[in-house]
């Protein structure tokens, strides 16, 4: 890749199911602080922030143009803003592209979402569907995740149990991470007595509603050994969209995951994915997505899912150690939140649920109904 990019700073807000006091304009206005209080920077022509990238979503915030509030707060009055809608690590992208372009040395991501102040998250996830053909038969992304669900678990042998200790899993990585504060632990009993949503999806297998908001500063080289001493190296991107209509995919075959890993490892160098990470972070509002994600990156075999969470991969790979999306992020900014967890883990700042030396790692972003458009950024420390 061209002049190396990294990321100097991250914050976030605690992921609230119900952020009730909070306009998403002071959430992110907590965001922004941290990141000018931990860098330095301030909005200018003169070696500032040079660019600001917002990641947010019309239906959620309720209006169009939803960037338009957050130009205040991005510094983007009179200046340069973008806005990246659906899923938030393609932000990441961007910025890496308009720092190596050389339109910029200095870029602020920015994202944010207010879950809670939808009446139903299916109903807004309803409204990705071609409006003639399927939202008639009320396809949702639930609907769509549970067609996907049922397909895959046969095909890897996952069963009902192994997707209740996912859940516990989570929730227990969760419980050490000071963003999720609101999540409590579950036992397997619990898990699997919980309602069927749409089977084999129960209701504790399904990410809950939250609101908060989540930021970074990416630098070129020269700027960001000015800013950090611990930068964290973008070194691999990618990113595939599968085909619009469900009926048109082959909903386990993860076709669009599988091109994006390939094209990120390819422009970071990894021939192994077995053993080319030290931490992991995969966008998984669904608790069967996690191994499903698993076989699309190749970090376990094709079909081989079941098997790999009976011999404990999850915990073998340092899979989500921050309790993943599951644990209660909102879903457009899951892939940004787990490129935050990532830096944070490589920086050595993940507090109790850091991994040891984590030198390398992975994050993942998903949206879409069943996993239609994929993510994925490898981040490196020196």
């Amino acid at each position: 890749m061209a002049r190396r990019v990294g990321i100097c700073a991250v914050a976030q807000t605690p992921y609230k199911r119900d952020n009730w006091e909070q306009r998403f304009q002071g959430m992110a206005l907590d965001v922004l602080e941290s990141l000018l209080n931990q860098t330095g920077l301030g909005f200018s022509d003169n070696g500032g922030i040079g660019m600001s990238i917002s990641v947010s979503d019309d239906i959620f915030d309720a209006r169009t143009i939803s960037d338009n509030a957050m130009t205040d707060v991005l510094g983007a009055h009179f200046g340069c803003e973008e806005k990246i809608a659906q899923e938030g690590a393609q932000a990441i992208y961007y910025g890496l592209a308009a720092i190596q372009s050389g339109h910029t040395d200095i870029v602020l991501v920015l994202g944010h979402c207010k879950e809670s102040q939808a009446a139903s998250r299916n109903q807004v996830t309803h409204l990705a569907f071609d409006p003639f053909y399927t939202r008639p038969v009320g396809l949702d992304f639930l609907a769509a995740a549970g067609l996907q669900a049922r397909a895959y678990c046969e095909k890897s042998g996952i069963t009902d149990e192994a997707l209740a200790k996912i859940v516990v899993r989570s929730r227990m990585h969760a419980a050490r991470n000071l963003y999720t504060p609101e999540v409590e632990a579950v036992i397997l009993d619990e898990v699997l007595k919980s309602a069927f949503l749409a089977d084999p999806i129960r209701q504790l297998h399904t990410y809950p509603v939250s609101d908060g908001a989540v930021g970074m500063i990416l630098a070129a080289e020269d700027r960001a050994k000015e800013l950090t001493d611990t930068p964290v190296w973008i070194t691999g991107v990618g990113n595939c969209i599968d085909s619009f209509f469900l009926g048109d995919r082959d909903l386990t075959s993860n076709f669009a995951l599988k091109t994006a890993s390939g094209r990120a490892f390819r422009r970071a160098g990894v021939k192994d994915p077995k053993n080319a990470f030290d931490v992991i972070e995969v966008s998984d509002p669904y608790a069967y997505q996690l191994p499903m994600w698993m076989e699309g990156l190749g970090i376990c075999d094709e079909g081989a899912g079941g098997r790999w969470l009976e011999s404990g991969g999850p915990d073998r790979f340092n899979v989500n150690p921050s309790g993943g999306t599951l644990a209660g992020n909102p879903l457009i900014i899951g892939g940004l939140v787990r490129t935050a967890e990532i830096a944070l883990q490589l920086k050595g700042q993940a507090g109790a649920h850091q991994v040891a030396n984590a030198k390398k790692g992975l994050s993942h972003g998903v949206m879409g109904p069943a996993g239609q458009f994929h993510t994925v950024v490898i981040l490196e420390r020196d």
